[in-house]
This record gives C-alpha cells, structure tokens and sequence, in this order.
C-alpha cells in the first residue's frame, strides 16, 4: 500500500512539473529551452499542417497564456455569488467541448485531451488548416487567423462590429511577430538536438 501511495505522489510531482507554465511565456526560445518536447510538437504540427509555430504560440498565449488548467472565470450573482462559466473552454488552446469532439472525430485523435500541450498544438493546426479552407484566410496571417479562432467559422464575417476581439486579435498579431524574431534567433539551435527522442 505504501509502495502505491509512494508511486501515485511521483506520478503526481511529475505530471505538476511536465505540464507547469513556463517561466517566460513571451518568449520563444526561452519556452523551448524548458520544454524541449513542445518545439518537437510545435514542429510537427507545423509540417502537419502548415501552421506557423509562431502562430501556434501566440494563439496559447492570448487563450490560456499557457496553462494548461486554464478556464474562463465564473458568473457571478450580485457580484459576489459564483455562478456557471461562460463556456466549456479548457486547457491550453481553450477549445470548448463541442468544437474539441469535432477535432478528435475529424482527426480519429480520441485519446486527444484539452490538458496536453501536443493535442492542443494539433488542435490548432486543424482548425487554422479548416480555417484556410472555409474563409481562405493564409494560415501566416495571425490577425485574421485568431479572429476566426476566436468568433467561430460561422460568426467570423461579423467581426468588424466586434473592436474587443478586433483588440485581441491585433496582440496575437504582435505577439506572434515577436515569436517569429525570437525563432529566426534559436531555430538552428532547437533542431540540432536531434538526439532528443520525440
């Protein structure tokens, strides 16, 4: 029983310490050189699908900056009482449940979860990759690409009404501008560790 207990806490110190935030997450290079296995599935998503990892990052880093417990925060009565979340978005990528079964469905991912950094990346290359197809709209263009993200396929040609998302949309932009220099910076440096097993 001991030799069980003494297991489950390993398991659990392990799983806290894979999946904690990185300690800088404006910076690309400084989040790959913590989580290597992150550039691997960043990379692999990227040829997947076409999703710049640039991209792939600054949509993480609006949506979750992250965490990848995130939630958004609960309703409250009087302002005081919590009530229900505004939605069933979780995880890294914030996917909402229906949104996440159609990827899974689609991909034939269904042991993919929301919690994984590998699943969400991939979660965001198909949706970037559906969202070239549906609204024709280059999966290198971060502003336009988060609007979709953001507003849904259906919703994304009412976005001009929207200036909040209109707001958002211009950081993930910057943000993502920011990604793509500090990558040009350690690219050649990530993909020399080959040795690392993906």
């Amino acid at each position: 029983m001991t030799y069980l207990k003494n297991k489950l806490i390993i398991l659990f110190f392990l799983l806290i310490g894979c999946s904690s935030i990185p300690s800088n997450t404006s910076n690309s290079c400084l989040i790959f050189n913590e989580r290597y296995l992150w550039y691997k599935h960043a990379k692999k998503v990227e040829k997947k699908w076409g999703t710049p990892i640039y991209i792939q990052l600054a949509i993480i880093k609006m949506e979750s900056d992250f965490d990848w417990l995130a939630k958004p925060a609960r309703k409250k009565i009087f302002k005081v009482i919590p009530y229900k979340r505004p939605s069933s978005s979780f995880g890294y990528s914030q996917a909402v449940k229906g949104t996440w079964e159609q990827y899974k469905k689609e991909t034939g991912n269904k042991l993919a979860t929301r919690a994984r950094f590998k699943d969400s990346v991939d979660f965001i290359g198909w949706y970037t990759n559906k969202s070239e197809t549906i609204l024709k709209i280059s999966k290198k263009d971060a502003f336009k690409q988060y609007l979709a993200y953001h507003e849904g396929w259906g919703n994304f040609k009412h976005y001009k009404k929207n200036k909040k998302v209109i707001g958002l949309a211009k950081k993930v932009e910057k943000q993502a501008g920011l990604y793509k220099r500090q990558l040009s910076e350690c690219s050649k440096s990530l993909n020399r560790n080959k040795y690392i097993i993906f």
